[in-house]
C-alpha cells in the first residue's frame, strides 16, 4: 500500500548556522511550528510551517476564494461546526460547476487555506492557535511579524504583511470580527475578539506612521490558578492562601503593576477563592476575567455609535448600575478614571472590591490614586485593605513575573496625615524566595469575626497554603478543578484536609 503524501512536509535546515530547537504540531498533517536558534546573531526564530502551493494551485485558490465571496450567504449566527460543513460544500459546489480539476492532494492544500482565511485568522491562524503564545504584534507592512512566547519570550516569525492595501484590510477585517468599526476617521480600536482575546488596532497611516498596526493579548480558554502561579513562582503557597482568607473574608484589594506583568492574571486566579454562591460583578474595557461561578454578571463597556455619545456605556454607567445590583463582590478591570471614586465609595460602604492599577511600587500606586484623573481623597483611600505590587523581571536569563509585595493600609497617621502601611510579604530578588513579617491586620480582624486567636488564624492559613501545596504536587491546575476543591474545602474542610494528606 502506497502510503498517501501529506499535504505539509517539514523542510530540513540547511544553514549551519541554524539549529532546530523543537517543533510542534498545530493541525496534523497541514500546519506546523518551529522554534530556531539562530547562532550568527544570537537569538531565537518562530517559524510557520504550512502547505506550499504550486503557481497552478495558488490561482485555482484565489479563484474559489473570489466565487465564494459572490456567493456564500450569510450566516452570522451558526456554529462552527454547521459553518465549516456549508464551506465544504460550497468549495465542492465551485469545483464542480467550474469543472475544476485538481489532484486529491492538491484540493487538501486549496481547502486547508480556504478554510483558514474565511472561518480562521488568515495569515496569524497558526500563531492564534499556538497555547504557547501570549502576545502577537505586528508594528505594520514590510515588518515581520513578532510574538511573545512562553518560553523564549519575544521572537520574530516568518509572517511578513507584504504592503498597506494586505495589512489594511486585515485590520479592517478583524474589527469586523469584534463587531466593531474602524476607519481612517476613527483609526483606533480596542476590542474583544471571539475567543476573548484582546485586540488593540490602528489603521493606515494616521496615528501610527510606519502603517496599520494590531497587538493581540491572548486569552486563555483554560486560565491560570493559584497553585499554576505557585509553580510559576508569581507567588508562594502562604502568599496565595492569604488571598484565600482575604478573599474568603471580603477584605478590599488593588493589584498594581506594569505592562504585561499579571496583575489581571493574577486577581482573575485569585478570584477563584471566592464562595461559590456569592454574588460577583465584574466591569471591563475589553474581557479578560474568567470566572467559574454561576451568580456572576460580567459587565462590558460599550463606545458610542457614531457622534450619539448618549449610546456610551463607561465604566462609570456600568459601576453605578452594578451598585444597584447588590453584589457582594465587585471586580472591576482597572482603575482610571471618575470610576474610581465610586469604588473607593462601595469599599467604604462594607463591599469587597478588586481592581488592577498601573504602578510599580505602593508610593506611586498611592500617588495615581490620588491625583488626576483619578483623584482619590487619602481619607477614602484608608478604606482600601491591600495593595499587591507585581512586576515582569529577570530572574538569570529568564523574564518571569513575581508579586514584589503585599502590603496592608493600616491607616492614616494623625500626625503627619501620612498613610500607615504594614508589609505582609516580600520578594527576595537576590535569592527569589518570598519572605513572610507577619503581623497582618487582616488577619487580625479575621480573629476578631471567627473568635480565633492570631496563632489559630496564622494556622488556618498554613493549613490552606498546604492544600495548594498539594494540589501543585498533584497537578491539579484546571480552574473548574481548583474551584471544585474550593467549594468543597468550604463545605467539608475535613474531606479536602484528609485528600491533601492531612497538612
Amino acid at each position: 500500500m502506497i502510503k498517501e503524501e501529506p499535504p505539509t512536509v517539514v523542510p530540513p535546515i540547511s544553514d549551519p548556522a541554524l539549529e532546530e530547537i523543537e517543533i510542534h504540531t498545530i493541525k496534523e498533517g497541514y500546519s506546523y511550528v518551529r522554534t530556531i536558534y539562530d547562532k550568527g546573531d544570537n537569538h531565537y526564530k518562530y517559524e510557520v510551517i504550512e502547505p506550499i502551493l504550486s503557481t497552478d494551485e495558488a490561482e485555482i485558490c484565489k479563484f474559489i476564494k473570489e466565487t465564494l465571496i459572490k456567493t456564500l450567504e450569510s450566516k452570522a449566527k451558526a456554529e462552527y461546526e454547521e459553518l465549516m460543513k456549508y464551506l465544504l460544500e460550497e468549495i465542492d459546489h465551485a469545483i464542480f460547476d467550474h469543472s475544476i480539476y485538481i489532484s486529491p492532494l492538491s484540493k487538501k492544500k486549496i481547502v486547508y487555506y480556504i478554510v483558514r482565511d474565511f472561518l480562521g485568522y488568515s495569515k496569524i491562524d497558526v500563531l492564534m492557535n499556538d497555547p504557547m503564545i501570549e502576545d502577537i504584534s505586528c508594528d505594520g507592512p514590510g515588518i515581520p511579524i513578532y510574538i511573545f512566547h512562553r518560553i523564549y519570550e519575544s521572537v520574530r516569525t516568518n509572517l511578513i504583511f507584504t504592503d498597506d492595501d494586505e495589512v489594511d484590510s486585515f485590520v479592517i477585517r478583524l474589527a469586523q470580527r469584534c463587531n466593531k468599526h474602524i476607519s481612517i476617521a476613527e483609526p483606533l480600536l480596542d476590542a474583544t475578539l471571539p475567543d476573548k482575546s484582546r485586540l488593540q488596532a490602528s489603521l493606515s497611516r494616521e496615528v501610527t506612521t510606519r502603517g496599520s498596526s494590531f497587538t493581540i493579548r491572548r486569552f486563555r480558554a483554560d486560565p491560570l490558578t493559584p497553585p499554576t502561579l505557585v509553580e510559576y513562582g508569581t507567588m508562594s503557597s502562604q502568599m496565595a492562601a492569604y488571598f484565600w482568607m482575604m478573599m474568603e473574608y471580603g477584605a478590599s484589594g488593588i493589584f498594581s503593576g506594569g505592562t504585561a506583568s499579571g496583575k489581571t492574571t493574577t486577581l482573575n486566579a485569585i478570584s477563584m477563592f471566592i464562595p461559590p454562591q456569592r454574588k460577583i460583578v465584574s466591569i471591563e474595557d475589553t474581557r479578560e476575567l474568567n470566572l467559574p461561578h454561576e451568580n456572576w454578571i460580567a459587565g462590558l463597556t460599550r463606545a458610542s455609535f457614531g457622534s450619539e455619545t448618549a449610546s456610551n456605556i463607561d465604566m462609570y454607567k456600568l459601576l453605578e448600575s452594578a451598585l444597584r445590583q447588590r453584589p457582594e463582590y465587585l471586580i472591576v478591570g482597572e482603575v482610571r478614571g471618575r470610576e474610581a471614586f465610586t469604588l473607593f465609595q462601595a469599599m467604604a460602604t462594607g463591599h469587597a472590591t478588586y481592581s488592577t492599577l498601573h504602578a510599580d511600587s505602593v508610593p506611586s500606586a498611592v500617588y495615581r490614586l490620588e491625583n488626576p484623573p483619578i483623584e482619590i481623597p487619602r481619607i477614602m483611600i484608608q478604606t482600601l485593605d491591600v495593595m499587591s505590587i507585581q512586576v515582569s523581571t529577570k530572574v538569570g536569563k529568564k523574564m518571569v513575573r513575581r508579586i514584589k509585595e503585599i502590603t496592608e493600609i493600616t491607616g492614616i497617621d494623625p500626625t503627619t496625615g501620612e498613610l500607615t502601611i504594614n508589609t505582609i510579604f516580600k520578594w527576595d530578588s537576590e535569592n527569589d524566595k518570598f519572605i513572610y513579617y507577619g503581623g497582618s491586620k487582616i488577619l487580625g480582624e479575621i480573629g476578631q469575626k471567627k473568635n480565633m486567636t492570631y496563632e489559630q488564624v496564622e494556622k488556618e492559613m498554613n493549613q490552606r497554603a498546604g492544600i495548594i501545596d498539594w494540589m501543585r504536587a498533584s497537578r491539579l491546575y484546571n480552574y473548574k478543578r481548583v474551584a471544585e476543591m474550593v467549594s468543597e474545602y468550604y463545605s467539608y474542610p475535613e474531606n479536602v484536609l484528609k485528600r491533601a494528606g492531612g497538612v
